[in-house]
C-alpha cells in the first residue's frame, strides 16, 4: 500500500497513477466534504475532472486510517507542510515520508527533507520532484521524474513502489540538489514568464533560462549539491518544462506580472515565497543571484519592470 496526503491535482494524479498498476492507494484529504464528493463521483472533480479513480484507490478524511509503516507521499504546499506535519506527527512517525512539494520554507529557509527531519526525526525523508504536470501523470502520459533519498536502499525500494509503466522514477541520494533544482527553477520560471508577458521575445526567455540555470548551480553547489543532479530531471529538466509551458503556475504568474494583469490569489505560486527565502540566504552567503533579486524586487511592487530589465542588461560584461 501507498498513502498520499493531499488531494490537490498533483497528489491525486500520483494516487491515480500508482493505483492504476494495481497497488492499493489511500488518498487523504483534510476536507471531509471533498472526500465525500470524491467517494461519490469516483474522481476528483474539483482538481482533475474526467479522470476516474481506479478500483484500488480509496479516499479518507481520517489520517489515522493510514496503516503503520506504509510510505506516505506528502503532496502538501511547501508553506503549509510544517503545520500539517506538526498536527499529524504521531501518525506520520516511523515511516518513509516522501515530500512532493517544491520550494523552501519562507520563515526558515529549510527544504522539505530538512523539515521532515526536524519535525518527525523517526521518519525517513525523501523527495519526489522533476518535470511533470498532474494531468499528464493522471492520464498515463509518459513522464520521468527524480526520487531523492539519502538512504540508498530505501530509495531503491520506493522507486519500485512508486514507479508505474508510464511514470518513470530515476533515483539519487542527493536530496539537496534535487530539492534546490525543484525550488529554484520556480523562481526562474516567474522571470521567464515576465519577459514573455512583457513582449520581450523568445531570445530574452532563452537568456533568462540559461543565466537562471547558472544561478541555480551557484546556490546549489554552495550548499553541497552535486552538479550532475542540477543537470538532470530535477534541475535542467524541470527548468525547461516550467519556463516554456502555460500549464506552469509560476510561468503564468510571471506572464501576468509582465502584462500588468491580476492573478488569482487562490492559485499556489511556490516560486514567489521561494524567491524571497533564497535571496535572503544568497545575500548572507555572498552568492550573486541577479535574476532572483529582480524577481523579489518586482514582487515587492516598488520597482518598475523596465528599470529592472535595464538593470540586468547594464550589468558589467563578463565571461560565461
Amino acid at each position: 500500500m501507498i498513502a498520499v496526503c493531499g488531494s490537490g491535482a498533483f497528489g491525486t494524479a500520483l494516487a491515480i497513477s500508482i493505483a492504476a498498476k494495481g497497488t492499493e492507494v489511500l488518498l487523504w484529504a483534510r476536507d471531509a466534504g471533498h472526500v465525500a464528493e470524491m467517494a461519490t463521483a469516483g474522481e476528483n472533480s474539483r482538481r482533475l475532472p474526467g479522470l476516474p479513480f481506479p478500483a484500488t484507490l480509496r479516499v479518507t478524511a481520517d489520517i489515522t486510517d493510514i496503516p503503520a509503516d506504509v510510505p506516505v507521499l506528502l503532496s502538501i504546499p511547501m508553506q503549509k507542510l510544517r503545520a500539517m506535519m506538526q498536527e499529524h506527527a504521531a501518525t506520520l512517525a516511523h515511516r518513509p515520508l516522501v515530500a512532493c512539494c517544491k520550494g523552501v520554507e519562507l520563515s526558515t529557509g529549510l527544504g522539505p527533507t530538512a523539515l521532515i527531519a526536524e519535525l518527525i526525526p523517526s521518519a525517513t525523508p525523501a523527495v519526489l520532484t522533476g518535470p511533470s504536470f498532474a494531468a499528464d501523470i493522471a492520464r498515463g502520459l509518459p513522464t520521468a521524474i527524480t526520487l531523492a533519498c539519502a538512504d540508498a536502499d530505501l530509495g531503491a525500494t520506493l522507486q519500485e513502489q512508486i514507479s508505474t509503466p508510464t511514470l518513470r522514477l530515476y533515483r539519487t541520494t542527493d536530496t539537496t540538489g534535487a530539492e534546490l533544482g525543484g525550488a529554484l527553477k520556480n523562481v526562474i520560471a516567474i522571470a521567464a514568464g515576465t519577459v514573455m508577458g512583457a513582449g520581450l521575445g523568445d531570445s530574452a526567455r532563452a537568456a533568462i533560462m540559461t543565466r537562471g540555470y547558472a544561478e541555480m548551480q551557484r546556490m546549489a553547489l554552495a550548499l553541497g549539491a552535486q552538479a550532475e543532479t542540477l543537470a538532470g530531471l530535477s534541475g535542467f529538466g524541470d527548468l525547461t518544462l516550467t519556463c516554456t509551458s502555460d500549464l506552469s503556475r509560476n510561468y503564468r504568474f510571471g506572464l501576468s506580472l509582465g502584462r500588468g494583469d491580476g492573478f488569482d490569489p487562490a492559485i499556489t505560486v511556490e516560486g514567489a515565497a521561494t524567491a524571497r527565502a533564497v535571496l535572503e540566504r544568497a545575500e548572507a552567503m555572498q552568492i550573486d543571484m541577479p535574476i532572483t533579486a529582480a524577481v523579489v524586487a518586482l514582487l515587492s511592487g516598488k520597482y518598475d519592470l523596465g528599470d529592472l530589465i535595464n538593470g540586468l542588461l547594464s550589468r558589467p560584461l563578463k565571461e560565461e
